[in-house]
């Protein structure tokens, strides 16, 4: 089952996320890592989520996440409550990918899919490695209202800040 614009987010859904503290803010602080259940809490949020095939990755961490951090005050300009990147990383790897790209708070959560197991529910899990899918989705108060995957390899076309913001 892919996502389309107009579906209902899934019910469920549940990442692991370890939160940003003064105290962790260290690359070598691993944190706690905790359930993160998204369909909870982003029911009534504006939220983008887009996911990569790997933290620290080549083209995730020099064309896809800096692309997300640098228009951060667009995407909330256009109402977007929540920014996340989601990657089938273990929880601590996508804490420290936070850490390395200077993202503090909550400006952008740094989720992980464990085995790809939301990417896969979705159909959006790249089936010969197993990781998460390059896609972006935006969702708005339990509604998806943009659901683009990337069809080519190295590309971050659809699924990019530019692309989500010009679909808000």
């Amino acid at each position: 089952m892919s996502l389309n614009s107009g579906d209902s987010f899934p019910d469920n859904v549940v990442f692991q996320y370890i939160p940003w503290s003064e105290e962790s803010d260290e690359i070598t602080s691993c944190g706690i890592p905790i359930n993160y259940n998204a369909s909870q809490k982003w029911a009534d949020k504006k939220v983008v989520l887009f996911s990569v095939p790997g933290a620290f990755t080549p083209t995730c961490s020099v064309n896809h996440v800096p692309g997300y951090i640098n228009n951060l005050p667009k995407l909330r300009e256009k109402g977007v409550d929540i920014v996340a990147v989601l990657a089938f990383n273990d929880p601590f790897v996508m804490s420290a990918w936070g850490k390395a790209n200077r993202v503090r708070g909550e400006e952008i959560l740094f989720l992980s899919d464990p085995d790809a197991k939301f990417s896969k529910s979705i159909g959006w899990a790249d089936e010969a490695s197993g990781r998460t899918g390059r896609y972006a989705i935006v969702i708005d108060h339990g509604k998806v209202r943009y659901a683009q995957i990337e069809t080519e390899k190295g590309a971050v076309k659809k699924s990019g800040a530019d692309a989500v913001l010009a679909s808000l």
